[in-house]
């Protein structure tokens, strides 16, 4: 790997860009310009750009010699999460330490390590004059934290590509790459639910009046899954069946039992880990997280909060799937409860396995890596990959991250074969990309 790339990462990694919290600013900025500088260094055009009050996005692009070249945006993300415990990392998560081959610091993984490989294939492709496909560069500072401002953005570009790439995803293990196409979208709702105006004495009313933790246990005894683990019909309306080439991409894939008993779960029913692909990323999911009332002492709670999360497979309706499960919470109230829910969406997505530019870059990989890479999908969210997704632009989400890089934890770090890899395998995506089909 060239020592450039490592020496780049470690300049970047040292820019605190935390979103989530107790960040500055001036580093976030400081984080944007860092990539305008590259890109302008590579004979590219870039600009921070602010939408209202969000941080800013980066936003450029490296142009072919070739004007009728097909359009190509790569995405990833600076802005990293908080440090959490500092005393639990071994080196400050900002002064980037190499150790036995990775690379340790915040963001060493997610996402600056995983997409910088990427951009950097990219410039070094214009700066030689190789580039055979316009890349616009979409880098955002808010993936952490919502990514409100890059989805404003992406809903009003009237450009668009004719492909993306979004690295902000990773490998199935040290030696399997993976391209996702398909991502769960989620629906997240705060409830607060009020039964009194006060909380009151058990001894005195008790058995005459309502609590508010018994009603909210009877509301979300409404949407919560069978014994079985899976929901009700009415909430898993619209779910696309995964196709055949994906279900021959799973059986390759780690058992499922293993790799719930490696993250130190319990199999929720019997048939869990045998159907594990299939239930976290193609089915609809829901999970009580959190559940607040009253006190440890004879009272009968006025008030109870919960947040309920809801994983929306790919082609179901976010908005339909809400109101069905508020309807049906909404049905199991006594009279006399009050019930306020604020919801918030994220879109799920989902790409053929058959796209010209899904096809191009697994060959592209494979030429990279010397292994075809799987067919995934993923329980999680990545909210540019939906907006992308609705305005039909074919998205390559993959990267060379690994489970054990430890994001979002103290200790993150990036394998130095992982940066060689993503390299690797962004310049040949980016070099397939130019056979893409021309209308």
């Amino acid at each position: 790997m060239p020592n450039a790339l490592l020496d780049d990462l470690i300049d970047w990694l040292r820019i605190p860009s935390i979103s989530t919290g107790g960040g500055d600013p001036g580093d976030l900025e400081r984080a944007a310009q860092w990539v305008v500088e590259r890109v302008r260094e590579a004979g590219g055009e870039a600009e921070a750009v602010r939408i209202g009050s969000g941080h800013p996005l980066v936003v450029g692009e490296l142009r072919s010699a070739d004007a009728s070249a097909p359009t190509v945006l790569i995405y990833g993300h600076y802005d990293v999460q908080s440090i959490g415990d500092a005393a639990a990392w071994v080196s400050p998560p900002f002064a980037p330490e190499v150790r036995d081959g990775r690379v340790y610091a915040r963001g060493a993984s997610d996402d600056k390590g995983n997409f910088l490989p990427l951009l950097r294939a990219a410039c070094e492709l214009a700066r030689g004059g190789d580039l055979p496909v316009h890349v616009r560069v979409l880098v955002e500072g808010e993936e952490e934290a919502g990514s409100e401002a890059v989805t404003e953005w992406v809903r009003a570009d009237e450009r668009g590509a004719d492909a993306a790439i979004v690295y902000d995803s990773g490998m199935i293990d040290e030696a399997t790459p993976a391209i996702t196409v398909g991502l769960r979208g989620v629906l997240m709702t705060h409830m607060m639910l009020r039964t009194a105006e006060r909380d009151l004495h058990s001894g005195m009313y008790g058995g005459s009046v309502l609590n508010a933790l018994h009603v909210l246990h009877g509301v979300l005894a409404a949407v919560l899954p069978g014994p079985d683990g899976r929901l009700r019909g009415e909430l898993r309306e619209g779910i696309a069946e995964p196709s055949e080439a994906e279900r021959a991409s799973w059986a390759q894939l780690p058992p499922g039992d293993r790799l719930i008993a490696e993250a130190g779960g319990r199999p929720v029913h019997p048939a869990a880990g045998a159907q594990y692909y299939e239930r976290n990323g193609a089915d609809a999911s829901l999970d009580v997280n959190e559940i607040r009332a009253g006190d440890p002492r004879t009272v009968i709670p006025a008030v109870a909060h919960a947040t309920l999360s809801i994983r929306i497979a790919p082609r179901q309706d976010p908005e339909a799937i809400a109101a069905t499960a508020e309807r049906l919470m909404r049905e199991r109230l006594p009279d006399g409860a009050e019930l306020e829910m604020t919801w918030q969406v994220a879109s799920p997505a989902l790409f053929d396995v058959h796209l010209p530019a899904i096809r191009l870059a697994a060959e592209a990989i494979e030429r990279a890596t010397g292994t075809a890479p799987v067919l995934e999908r993923s329980g999680g969210s990545i909210p540019v990959v939906a907006e992308l997704a609705a305005k039909r632009i074919p998205t390559i989400v993959s990267g060379f991250a690994l489970a054990g890089d430890g994001i979002h934890a103290p200790n993150e770090s990036y394998r130095l074969e992982s940066l060689a890899l993503g390299e690797k395998a962004g310049r040949e995506i980016l070099l397939a990309l130019a056979g893409l089909p021309r209308e």
